[in-house]
């Protein structure tokens, strides 16, 4: 397996070759419920964003990367490469930023109730400074299309959800087959309904996700803290990626289903939005043979909501089941590319897999 990865906060680049991904069928273990970490408690000069965890204000560092086509030194100072400390010293762009913050919390709590509605990128745009002039360009040509805002309607002529599940099941080589994956070797292992660990062997040092079926952890040497927990989108995020290999568990994962298309590189897809109460939806795309091409998921953060994008590519025969064999993850701040060579079916696994995993040790050379 060969990864790469890229990243706006802390700049990495990876290129690896792993040798073992497992996914196995099993009953997900208990995660411990232990009150994740808040911002203030691991980073310095902390004074807006309390009160949040600290994957969840990494993300509102997305937010605001995103928004501005900022990085990291940016806004921070310029020596900050070096140690996570040098992230609290004051400049004028955060002091700045502050005071965004407080406005645009001012205009949601006094013109809409307290709901995120107005967020930087409402008036940014992946602009530093909001333009005040009307762009002709941008006013007479043909609308820029984004497959991932999309706003599914009651739609008659779409196919029902379980119609584009059945489809899927199918281009993955049939339900018979499907149901007797129990395992696929990498250093990923996936149990069935949701579990999954997936280790990166950087020129950092080892960097290891792992989501036991409640609870996650990230260890990394690059991440703010050693082990780093995951909580709400992110939490439900990691169930859902450890779930695209058993589509009967991603059809059960949410209560509503919706169906529209779109386009994805001049390519028809069928998209199914998936839906729970008091949870940031899904976005499902399927390409005209039924396979999912793209995942989107989004997370809930201070400052408003940002998104995640899964590509899957390059669908193998393995056993007569269809597997990807490339997987693309964008987000706001960064983006990785993982590229399989061989996968291994129904390969034992043992449960310490999903274990919480050890703090990751400061990065080699330190």
């Amino acid at each position: 397996m060969k990864f790469g990865s890229r990243q706006r906060f802390v700049s990495a680049t990876a290129s690896v070759t792993v040798c073992l991904f497992a996914v196995a069928i099993a009953n997900g273990q208990a995660g411990q419920a232990q009150r994740p970490p808040m911002a203030e408690e691991v980073f310095k000069n902390v004074q807006i964003l309390k009160g949040i965890p600290v994957d969840e204000f990494m993300d509102t560092m997305g937010m605001f990367a995103a928004a501005t086509s900022l990085n990291c030194t940016s806004c921070h100072a310029s020596d900050n490469t070096t140690t996570w400390d040098k992230f609290a010293v004051d400049t004028p762009l955060k002091q700045t930023a502050r005071r965004m913050m407080n406005m645009v919390n001012a205009i949601n709590k006094t013109q809409f109730k307290g709901v995120r509605s107005v967020t930087c990128y409402t008036c940014h745009h992946g602009d530093q400074r909001p333009k005040i002039v009307p762009s002709l360009i941008v006013q007479y040509s043909a609308p820029l299309e984004d497959p991932n805002e999309i706003e599914i309607l009651p739609n008659a002529k779409a196919p029902p959800a379980d119609e584009v599940f059945a489809k899927y099941i199918q281009a993955l080589g049939g339900a018979a087959r499907v149901g007797n994956l129990t395992s696929f070797v990498v250093e990923v292992y996936v149990k069935a309904p949701a579990q999954r660990t997936m280790v990166v062997h950087a020129l950092f040092g080892d960097s290891v996700r792992v989501f036991d079926g409640q609870a996650g952890w990230v260890a990394s040497a690059d991440k703010p803290m050693p082990l780093m927990p995951l909580t709400g989108g992110n939490l439900e995020g990691a169930k859902l990626e450890a779930m695209v290999f058993f589509p009967s568990q991603l059809k059960q994962a949410f209560s509503q289903w919706r169906v529209t298309s779109a386009s994805i590189d001049d390519r028809e897809v069928q998209v199914l939005q998936g839906t729970n109460p008091r949870q940031p939806p899904v976005n499902l795309y399927f390409d005209q043979s039924g396979l999912l091409v793209r995942l989107v998921r989004f997370v809930d953060t201070a400052v408003g909501r940002v998104p995640t994008q899964v590509d899957y590519a390059d669908y193998r025969d393995v056993g007569g089941t269809k597997l990807p064999f490339k997987w693309t993850a964008t987000w706001t701040d960064g983006q990785s590319t993982a590229e399989l060579t061989e996968i291994q079916t129904n390969a034992p696994i043992d449960s310490a897999k999903f274990a919480r995993p050890a703090p990751a040790p400061p990065p080699k050379g330190d």
